[in-house]
């Protein structure tokens, strides 16, 4: 595991996350240490309930440890108050969902730009326009949600996860709701993502996906280590 921490775009140091249910206590992110530079394409690899998500999680700012530091862009976050933290997640961090969390009132071009709108600024539509053709959505910004394929969603997704041009991008299952063919059309995407020089952390099931990676961890119990 990686210690260096100066070259850092984030950064987490002995991070825990505990849940209670009844008198049990479970550890679902154990004592984790990692440190991905700019530029990046790690991919985090384990079961169902390893802890996976719940780590990307952490590390998105969108839930808070029980214990442990994060350091995003230099910046420590981990006592951070919440719309500090909203900030971060607009800026900083472009995040993923498995199941594309679109907001079915609104376009894919509405859905693709709220990042920019909710922190305060007008979405740049030349780069717009660049992120519609490179994701092959140019022609279904006016469409809802619900008149978009599985692998469109997950375009539009990607494209809002970009808008705002963060240091990290972050992808949970990306490939999860989706068949073989658009499996891999996806992880084509994000592999070109990455080499525009955006740093990639990509947390799947799939080992295929998993190897891509310049760096591969696993996760099993809560625990990272590194990929054999």
């Amino acid at each position: 595991m990686k210690e260096d921490y100066n070259m850092s775009v984030i950064q987490a140091k002995n991070l825990t996350k505990t849940y209670t249910q009844g008198t049990e206590s479970i550890i679902a992110v154990n004592n984790v240490s990692i440190s991905i530079e700019q530029g990046e394409f790690v991919s985090i690899s384990g079961q169902s309930g390893s802890g996976k998500t719940t780590l990307l999680n952490l590390l998105a700012c969108i839930d808070k440890p029980t214990g442990g530091t994060i350091v995003i862009d230099g910046k420590e976050v981990t006592t951070a108050k919440d719309d500090e933290l909203a900030k971060i997640r607009r800026t900083k961090v472009g995040y993923i969902f498995q199941d594309f969390k679109l907001i079915s009132i609104l376009s894919a071009y509405e859905n693709i730009i709220m990042p920019a709108l909710l922190d305060g600024r007008k979405p740049d539509k030349t780069y717009l326009n660049e992120l519609a053709d490179l994701l092959g959505i140019a022609d279904r910004l006016k469409h809802m949600p619900h008149e978009l394929s599985g692998g469109q969603k997950q375009r539009v997704a990607i494209a809002r996860a970009l808008i705002n041009r963060p240091s990290i991008i972050l992808a949970d299952e990306p490939t999860g709701n989706l068949d073989k063919k658009t499996a891999d059309e996806i992880i084509h995407l994000l592999q070109e993502v990455n080499r525009m020089g955006n740093t990639l952390l990509l947390v799947t099931h799939e080992q295929k996906y998993a190897q891509l990676a310049a760096r591969r961890l696993v996760i099993e119990d809560g625990v990272l280590s590194q990929a054999k």
